[in-house]
């Protein structure tokens, strides 16, 4: 195992399936704290997506003196996927009332890798206000939208384009799908 850390924050929005195939791949090489918040629990059972049995830390979402909650637990970055547009106006606006929330701003203080893998659409103007200001704060913010010119066969193909890009920003090495090569390649 690497000596790479991560915390992953799973919120109430749809697209499980994201979250599961991100924690199949932290887990084999890095140390994962785990939170799961309430909402994403009841959804997980609803899409039928278990997030039981990795080998992560399971942190509970209302455990704010857990040692993630400080700067100076140093992790290598964060990923809150899937991100609720609840958890993403907290985290933009630096309202830590859960520890996703205060991990993220966490990691936004300290300068730290923080992607937010927002599953919504249409977007309103709160939401993109929100948007720009996680950005403006040092988020990458992502929307689950999965390209198609590698031309996917399975909605496995399309989970793990998007995993994929999500692994890219938080820099972790992976084999999950070919990077775009251009039309000639």
């Amino acid at each position: 195992m690497s000596d790479k850390e991560y915390v992953v924050g799973v919120t109430g929005a749809s697209g499980i399936i994201y979250a599961r195939r991100l924690l199949e791949v932290l887990c084999l090489d890095a140390r994962v704290h785990l939170i799961i918040s309430e909402q994403a629990r009841a959804i997980a059972v609803h899409e039928g997506v278990s997030l039981d049995g990795f080998d992560a830390i399971y942190v509970d979402p209302h455990l704010l003196s857990a040692d993630i909650a400080s700067g100076s637990c140093r992790i290598d970055g964060m990923a809150v996927v899937p991100c609720s547009m609840k958890t993403l106006a907290g985290i933009s606006q630096g309202y830590s009332d859960t520890l996703i929330g205060r991990a993220a701003d966490v990691c936004l203080k300290e300068r730290r890798r923080c992607v937010l893998l927002l599953r919504e659409m249409p977007l309103g103007r709160v939401h993109l206000k929100n948007m720009l200001a996680a950005d403006e704060a040092g988020a990458v913010v992502m929307v689950a939208s999965p390209a198609f010119y590698h031309r996917p066969e399975t909605i496995d193909d399309l989970v793990d384009m998007v995993v994929a890009r999500v692994l890219d920003h938080l820099g972790v090495e992976h084999t999950l799908g070919p990077h775009w090569r251009g039309y000639d390649a």
